[in-house]
């Protein structure tokens, strides 16, 4: 009957942050933040999907803040971030601005990773100001813009109504997951893993989704189940890499490609053969490696130069 919130130890325990902070949305919601790194470095700033929280970025703050300054946040009602009456594509956008105006500074951009709903919160902001002015590449992890349901292979049936009708009912259901037990990692590894994603993988992910209060899981499922953000990604114009494993039920392959096609800068497309839903746990090297080469193709080294004080320049 374990509540653990996350992975104890190992690869996918989360780091210790630097600091942490609540920043506040335009409706008053509140969002845990977590900073890691140095101040001076070049900013990441993750974004996570539904049912989990900042804990599943685990492996990429470790690796990324040796170097990276590393900014993770949790949805609103998810991990440390309070359940709000609001939950939309328009208030997932408003979160992002408010992390954004609270953790970078007037002049500096950041490379954004978003995983599931936390891409689709980036293609719901593309239009924002903070957005446009802050972000200078984007990696999409394992998402999509429309049609979610429709599209989705957890129901092991041709594509058509039946499907789409027993895919609504178990992404949206009410049901409490319980506690984390062998037969609810099988169907969590079923649902979003891959079928060569390793036990300590499973356990990871289950741990983080268990979490999730089923009262925000099934506000959210609604909020997925009537995307349409299409405009969105033929909105981001900055430099955007997508990655999506072949295994993927939740937002399988067809989803990534209709971005690619979608997007004005498309950089690259990377599909991984086995992975699940999970890609920044189930391939952490890979992505981390995406994230690290987006913010060396498109942000400074570093912040702008202080002045030499007078008497040293005499």
């Amino acid at each position: 009957m374990s509540r653990i919130l996350h992975a104890a130890a190992g690869p996918y325990a989360p780091p210790v942050p630097a600091h942490e902070t609540t920043v506040v949305a335009a409706d008053g919601a509140r969002l845990h933040v977590e900073v890691h790194g140095r101040e001076d470095a070049p900013a990441v700033v993750l974004a996570h999907g539904w049912c989990c929280s900042t804990a599943f970025w685990a492996a990429q703050i470790r690796a990324l803040a040796a170097d990276h300054r590393v900014i993770a946040y949790d949805q609103r009602g998810h991990g440390r971030s309070p359940a709000h009456p609001a939950c939309s594509t328009e208030t997932l956008a408003d979160d992002l601005e408010a992390v954004l105006a609270a953790t970078l500074g007037p002049d500096e951009r950041a490379v954004v990773a978003g995983h599931s709903m936390g891409g689709m919160t980036v293609m719901a902001a593309a239009t924002r100001p903070r957005v446009r002015a802050h972000v200078a590449a984007v990696l999409l992890c394992s998402t999509g813009s429309s049609r979610l349901v429709a599209s989705s292979t957890v129901v092991p049936l041709g594509e058509g109504r039946v499907r789409t009708w027993l895919t609504r009912r178990i992404l949206g259901s009410r049901a409490p997951l319980g506690p984390v037990t062998p037969l609810a990692r099988r169907i969590l590894k079923y649902g979003t893993l891959g079928p060569g994603s390793g036990p300590h993988m499973v356990e990871a992910c289950a741990r983080i989704v268990h979490a999730c209060p089923r009262g925000v899981r099934h506000a959210w499922s609604q909020v997925l189940d009537l995307l349409d953000l299409d405009e969105g990604v033929r909105e981001l114009t900055m430099p955007v890499e997508v990655v999506v494993g072949t295994a993927d039920r939740l937002t399988p392959p067809v989803q990534a490609r209709a971005l690619v096609a979608a997007l004005p800068n498309c950089v690259g497309v990377t599909e991984l053969p086995g992975v699940g839903h999970m890609t920044p746990v189930e391939a952490p090297a890979l992505v981390t490696g995406k994230i690290r080469a987006l913010a060396a193709a498109h942000l400074s080294t570093a912040r702008e130069e202080r002045a030499v004080p007078a008497e040293e320049s005499a």
